[in-house]
């Protein structure tokens, strides 16, 4: 089964993504709230996919991809979910990794549709 982390600020968000994951066949490892989680709980958890918005505390998304990617081989697939969905934002998401963008709020359909692209 194909591993999700869910990372956002929003407690909401993250309820919301995981019922939608579960209920479509994908395993939810686990969630963090800003980069600096995400970052300890990739290491341990190590997701396929993992789900990353943009303006959170501590360490935005952007800063936090930056650092998946000096991790190395075993990085896994980065999908933004964010309201930041200006073309600035999505190139600089896309220059550093992020394999999809999805916008806030969005439909559960094109949420699946990114993430299915990743499937184990």
């Amino acid at each position: 089964m194909t591993k999700v982390l869910i990372v956002d600020d929003a407690a909401f968000i993250r309820a919301q993504l995981k019922q939608l994951l579960v209920a479509n066949d994908f395993e939810v490892v686990g969630e963090a709230g800003n980069g600096i989680e995400a970052l300890k709980k990739i290491r341990e958890l190590r997701p396929d996919i993992v789900t990353l918005d943009i303006t959170m505390p501590e360490m935005d998304g952007i800063e936090c991809m930056q650092e998946i990617k000096k991790m190395g081989c075993n990085m896994p697939a980065i999908v933004m979910v964010s309201a930041m969905g200006q073309e600035p934002f999505v190139q600089k998401a896309i220059l550093n990794g992020a394999k999809g963008f999805i916008v806030k709020p969005y439909k559960p359909e094109v949420v699946l549709k990114q993430l299915n692209k990743f499937r184990k």
